[in-house]
C-alpha cells in the first residue's frame, strides 16, 4: 500500500508539510557528487517527537519509506531521497532545550546547528568537541547520523563520545528513551550508542542528551612545509611515536593550497607543497614543550619549513583555510570526496599509495586529512555534467579504498556509508558481521521503511 500527500495532511498543522515539487526538489539530495536520488512524495517538517512518531507510524502501516534529512551537508548520499518516499526534515526541531553547567551536558533537538550550539555552550564557559568542517551548516542530529568528527578528534573523539543518550522513533513508530544522564551506567545493552552512525537507518532521533567539557586551555600552533607527501607522513608518524597527542593535526597537499589561493588569494603555496598544521593544548608549561615536541619531530622529518606560531590570528587563519578547502574545489568542478582511515602509523604509506595510484590513473588527488588519527579525504575533481568521468573517478576510488582496507583500515571515517561506500563496507566487513547487522537493523525497523536501500541493503 502507498500514501499520498493529502493522507499525511490530516495528521500534522497547518505548515508542516510540503508537496510542491519546485520545492521538493531541494530536499532530495545531499552534497555527494554523482549519488542516485529521486524525487520524494512529501517533506514534512515536525516540530515534536509526536508528530515525529504520528507520520513513521503512519508509514510503517502502508509501507512507505521515510528518509530522514537534517542540513543535507552529507557526503554520501545518506541523505537522498528514494522514490515515493516521504522526507522527515528536522530543520523546525532546532532548539537547545538545555545546557547544564553543573553536570556539563546539553540537551538539545536534532536540527540544532553544530557551531549554534558551540557557541550556546561557550557562553556558559562549557565546550562541545566534536567540530566537523560543516559546523557552520551542518546539524547535530546529522552529526549523530555519520558520528561525524572533524579537526579536534584526534584527541577529544567524535559525535559517539559526546552522546549520552537519546529520544527516537523506531520503524514502529515507537518512541524509545536510551541512554542516561548519568556519568555512568552499566544498565543493558549500548543502544544509544547503536544509534549513532546508523545513518536513520534504525530510528529518527528526535533528542539529543551530550556530554560537554570545560573551557579549553589555550593552543600552540606548530606549522611545517614539506616537498611531498611522504615527507610530510613521516612527520605525523614521528608525532605519533613521540607519545604527543594534538588537539589538531592536519595535512593540506598542494593542490589543495593551490585552489584556496586562487580563489583567496592567501599566499599558502609560497611555504611548499604539502602544509601540516598542529596544535597542543596541554595547560600551561605542558603545552609549551608540546609543541616544541611536534616542532622537533617536523624539522626530523625533513620541513622545508617550521615553526611555532607566535600570532593568534595567524594561526587562526591557516585552520580557516583548511575548511575552505572543499567549497574552493568545487569551483573548479565537481568534487568526489573519499573518507578512507587508516591505522595511524600506516599515513605515510596510503599518502604514498594515493601518489601511486594518481600517476598510474594520469589523474590528480588532492590530498586534505585528520592525518593524526589517519582519516585522509582523497579528492578528485571532475567536470560538471561528465558522467562518464564522475563513473571513472569513482573507479579510481574504489581502487584507493581497496588499498586503505588492505592496510588494515575502514571504508569511512566520519562521512557515513550511505550509497557510495557500500561496495567497500562489502568487502570490509564479513558475510557474518553483515548478517549481524542486518537482522538489528530487522529488529529495529522490521517493515523496512527506515532509509532504505542505504548502507546495507535487506
Amino acid at each position: 500500500m502507498t500514501t499520498t500527500p493529502c493522507d499525511l495532511a490530516g495528521l500534522l498543522p497547518a505548515g508542516r508539510l510540503i508537496t510542491d515539487p519546485a520545492r521538493l526538489a531541494s530536499f532530495a539530495h545531499d552534497e555527494a557528487a554523482g549519488a542516485p536520488y529521486a524525487l520524494p512524495a512529501a517533506v514534512v517538517r515536525p516540530r515534536d517527537t509526536g508528530e515525529v512518531a504520528a507520520v513513521v507510524a503512519y508509514c510503517a502501516e502502508r509501507g512507505v519509506p521515510v528518509v530522514a534529512r537534517g542540513a543535507g551537508t552529507g557526503l554520501s548520499g545518506g541523505a537522498n531521497a528514494v522514490d515515493g518516499c516521504v522526507v522527515v526534515s528536522f530543520a523546525a526541531m532546532d532548539r537547545v532545550l538545555r545546557i547544564d553547567p553543573d553536570e556539563r551536558l546539553a540537551v538539545v533537538q536534532p536540527g540544532v546547528v553544530n557551531d549554534h550550539l558551540r557557541a550556546a555552550c561557550a557562553a556558559k564557559g562549557l565546550w562541545y568537541p566534536p567540530d566537523p568542517a560543516s559546523a557552520p551548516w551542518s546539524t547535530i542530529g546529522g552529526n549523530v547520523a555519520t558520528n561525524a568528527g572533524g579537526v579536534c578528534c584526534v584527541k577529544y573523539g567524535v559525535t559517539r563520545d559526546y552522546v549520552l543518550g537519546l529520544e527516537a522513533v523506531t520503524g514502529r513508530g515507537e518512541v524509545v528513551r536510551l541512554g542516561r544522564r548519568t556519568a555512568k551506567s552499566s544498565a543493558g545493552f549500548e543502544l544509544a550508542g547503536l544509534l549513532v552512525g546508523s545513518e536513520g537507518t534504525l530510528a529518527l532521533v528526535t533528542e539529543i542528551t551530550l556530554r560537554l567539557r570545560g573551557e579549553r586551555a589555550q593552543e600552540h600552533t606548530v606549522v611545517g612545509y614539506f616537498d611531498d607527501l611522504p615527507s610530510a607522513g613521516r612527520a605525523v608518524a614521528h608525532v605519533v611515536a613521540s607519545g604527543v597527542v594534538p588537539s589538531a593535526l592536519e595535512l593540506v597537499d598542494r593542490y589543495c593550497l593551490r585552489a584556496v589561493d586562487e580563489w583567496k588569494n592567501m599566499g599558502l603555496t609560497d611555504g611548499g607543497d604539502v602544509l601540516l598544521l598542529a596544535r597542543c593544548d596541554a595547560p600551561g608549561a605542558a603545552g609549551l614543550q608540546e609543541a616544541d615536541t611536534v616542532l622537533a619531530c617536523f624539522e626530523a622529518a625533513g620541513a622545508t619549513w617550521s615553526a611555532r606560531s607566535a600570532d593568534p590570528a595567524e594561526a587562526d587563519a591557516l585552520f580557516a583555510a583548511r575548511r575552505l578547502v572543499y567549497p574552493a574545489l568545487e569551483r573548479l568542478g565537481m568534487v568526489l570526496s573519499e573518507d578512507i582511515c587508516v591505522p595511524r602509523t600506516l599515513v605515510p604509506e596510503m599518502l604514498a599509495r594515493l601518489e601511486r595510484t594518481a600517476e598510474r590513473n594520469g589523474v590528480r588527488i588532492a590530498s586534505l586529512a585528520h592525518a593524526g588519527d589517519g582519516n585522509l579525504h582523497p579528492m578528485l575533481v571532475v567536470p560538471r555534467g561528465d558522467d562518464r568521468q564522475l563513473a571513472w573517478g569513482r573507479e579510481v576510488f574504489e581502487e584507493v579504498v581497496d588499498q586503505a582496507i588492505a592496510l588494515g583500515g575502514t571504508v569511512t571515517g566520519e562521512h557515513g556509508v550511505g550509497l557510495l561506500k557500500m561496495r567497500g563496507l562489502a568487502r570490509e566487513l564479513s558475510p557474518a558481521v553483515v548478517d549481524l547487522h542486518r537482522g538489528i537493523k530487522r529488529v529495529w525497523d522490521p517493515a523496512g521503511i527506515l532509509n532504505p536501500g542505504k548502507v546495507f541493503t535487506a
